[in-house]
């Protein structure tokens, strides 16, 4: 029986630890800091996903065979590193293959240089060099932070004025600066299980980033999801194929997830930026669709012997909406006790990631609050299943977009 950590406190951290639990081998299963959700799954634990010497000295005394790493900054911290300096088991890639995802400037001259699909692009570290640039440029133009910026360093700008705004936003996560070309076409997530030598595509998914519907408003870290989606299989297992080969030329091996963002343009599917983990609120799909034992998937990666397992999906459609505390993602209030949480059909599972328990209840705790996933034979019962149950659940400021899934990516 093997005992796993898996460190983060969203709902991605919470599907993931549900699906390990349905695992014939899993022992004890910690969640580090966790969530209300995680805590009926496993063992929570007060540490959080940054403290990377508090989780080996955990890891160390707890027996832990392997662990698994939820969000971005961890990995851009070396956590990966760190772990493999005392030979304890991780997934998740290291601190220099994770640059793909926490250097945005990184992975757009990567593409360049080897040549695999993107928007034409600048960079910049003066503000007052970048500035001049727009002064000169045609719009919409897209913006964007260097470094990590948790869903919300992406600008999308139709003139100059809003330029210039995105310019002062973006350098508050870093003095580095992309400024590229606008790209018109469907969006969709794509998502590569990598062990080094060999890769496995997920199903495509669709995410809803913008916070308004008809995505409109500001960026999020992801408002919800559908799965499966068509999409240029082909194109997209040979994009993964380039972008591995292209860091195996740069002396870089990547293990874990390689999640890349596409665009499906008039000219085939590009790269709009790469992420080195799991995707929230993909991987809340993803979980329920996997037909596998998600400890042996891990296994298999460890093992560099991913190319022996063939990954098996429900010949289902799963939606994820997420719910919100109302002013997300700017400021919100915190603290308001959830109900109906008992009272949900069965096919409907609710992923926590914004929630403490709080005197025998649970409470919001953050931006994102719920993750409420539906499985359907069609999708249109996926999506009917899962917003007929968010009417049950509520809490003081609930937010949610109710045009999730009205927009499909097509081959």
């Amino acid at each position: 029986m093997k005992n796993v950590l898996v460190i983060g406190s969203g709902a991605r951290e919470h599907a993931l630890a549900w699906k390990l639990k349905q695992s014939k081998n899993i022992g004890e299963i910690f969640i580090a800091p966790g969530n209300a959700g995680t805590e009926l799954l496993g063992k929570n634990v007060n540490i959080n996903a940054d403290d990377i010497n508090g989780l080996i000295n955990f890891a160390k005394n707890n027996n832990i065979d392997l662990t698994i790493v939820g969000p971005d900054n961890a990995l851009a911290l070396g956590i990966v590193d760190e772990f493999n300096k005392v030979e304890l088991k991780i997934f998740g890639p290291t601190k220099q293959a994770a640059k793909i995802e926490w250097s945005k400037i990184f992975a757009k001259k990567l593409m360049q240089k080897y040549e695999i699909p993107t928007a034409k692009f600048e960079t910049f570290t003066r503000y007052d060099d970048a500035l001049t640039f727009l002064k000169k440029s045609a719009f919409p133009l897209v913006i964007k932070a260097d470094g990590l910026a948790l869903g919300k360093g992406v600008f999308i700008c139709n003139n100059l004025k809003e330029a210039t705004i995105a310019l002062e936003s973006v350098r508050t996560f870093g003095k580095k600066v992309i400024i590229e070309e606008f790209l018109t076409g469907q969006e969709f997530s794509a998502h590569a299980l990598c062990d080094g030598k060999s890769f496995k595509l997920f199903p495509f998914a669709k995410d809803h980033k913008r916070i308004g519907e008809g995505d409109t408003g500001a960026n999020t870290g992801g408002m919800g999801t559908i799965c499966p989606i068509d999409g240029p299989t082909d194109q997209i297992h040979e994009i993964i194929e380039k972008t591995l080969w292209a860091l195996k030329q740069e002396r870089i091996e990547f293990s874990g997830c390689l999640f890349p963002g596409i665009i499906l343009t008039s000219s085939g599917p590009k790269v709009l930026e790469f992420n080195a983990r799991f995707g929230d609120p993909e991987t809340q799909v993803f979980m329920r669709l996997l037909d596998n034992d998600l400890l042996e998937i891990f296994e298999a990666v460890f093992a560099k012997k991913l190319h022996e397992i063939s990954l098996r999906w429900k010949k289902e459609f799963t939606t994820c909406v997420v719910l919100a505390s109302r002013g997300y993602p700017n400021s919100y209030k915190t603290g308001y006790e959830i109900t109906g949480l008992n009272d949900l059909d069965e096919n409907i599972v609710v992923f926590h990631a914004g929630t403490k328990e709080q005197a025998d209840k649970v409470v919001t705790n953050g931006g994102r609050v719920l993750s409420v996933t539906a499985t359907g034979v069609t999708l249109k019962d996926s999506l009917t299943s899962a917003y007929n149950n968010i009417n049950k659940i509520d809490f003081m400021g609930r937010y949610y977009r109710q045009d999730i899934g009205l927009t499909r990516v097509k081959a």
